[in-house]
């Protein structure tokens, strides 16, 4: 696997490389440090202590435009860069991740629609780790970097031989919620296992914590009002994550990707439409 010149291969319990990235059977491809924490621990809880089930994570970016306060006030770009690599090979000692890569690159050349090196890590990554399930980010986030990740990797997955695709791709809630999705076509991924890791895991961003954002507090909010507030019934979960499956978007390559998340909202539209004019 030959990525970017930037690009760092962390394999936490020392494993050949090569033998590390071919036991993947979940793989995470996010735009930012800690994203993937946010948007995907149900897959890093279940294959946590698994001797078959393997989570990898993917960072695109390097961390340099994060907002900062106390300790990390005055810390400059090249500064947090280093410091959000130590964070994040941190989470992937406590996950016990298979691999964690960080790929380096900066928001604008992620951003960038001409940029194909990018795409190029991607299916360089897909190629190595043969993934059954990827998880990546939601395609009406409100994140420009985090859409733009999305899209390349869509693009990259699209590059995969049909032998060679993942089963199933669904893109998770960060910085935006999907709990306006209709019910039927929400995926649940289950957060309510090993209670103890989740906090662990977004506890290692101190940098993020402490320095402006209590991700910690708020993705358990989250996760904890989905459970709730999802179903009219009682609770069967404690946490939970709402995804988009975009799986046929690497299936059936025709369909246009802004065409399709447009389906959900008209659908959402739809639905609430309906029901309005049903009760006035």
């Amino acid at each position: 696997m030959k990525l970017n010149d930037k690009a760092i291969v962390y394999i936490p319990d020392g494993t050949e490389q090569v033998k590390a990235l071919s036991r993947t059977t979940h793989l995470c491809i996010a735009a930012h440090q800690d994203d993937i924490e946010l948007m995907a621990f149900s897959p890093i809880a279940e294959c946590f202590g698994s001797k078959d089930k393997w989570f990898c994570g993917v960072v695109t970016t390097d961390g340099a435009g994060s907002p900062r306060n106390g300790l990390y006030a005055n810390y400059t770009d090249e500064d947090m860069k280093a410091i959000r690599i130590t964070e994040q090979k941190k989470a992937a000692t406590v996950g016990e991740y298979t691999a964690q890569i960080l790929l380096g690159y900066s928001s604008a050349q992620v951003k960038d629609r001409n940029n194909e090196q990018v795409i190029t890590d991607y299916v360089q990554i897909l190629k190595a780790t043969k993934p059954e399930y990827v998880y990546i980010h939601n395609l009406a986030d409100k994140h420009e970097t985090h859409v733009a990740t999305a899209v390349k990797a869509i693009k990259a997955l699209r590059q995969l031989k049909p032998n060679e695709q993942p089963k199933h791709v669904y893109g998770c809630e960060v910085w935006r919620d999907l709990d306006w999705m209709n019910d039927d076509e929400k995926v649940l991924l289950e957060c309510s296992k090993h209670k103890n890791i989740t906090w662990a895991l977004s506890s290692v961003f101190d940098s993020q914590i402490i320095g402006g954002k209590r991700y910690d507090l708020a993705v358990e909010g989250r996760r904890a009002a989905n459970a709730t507030f999802g179903r009219n019934v009682c609770d069967v979960y404690t946490g939970l994550n709402y995804a988009m499956d975009l799986t046929p978007l690497i299936k059936e390559q025709s369909i246009d990707i802004a065409e399709y998340v447009a389906g959900y909202i008209q659908r959402f539209y739809d639905s609430a439409n309906q029901t309005l004019k049903d009760l006035i």
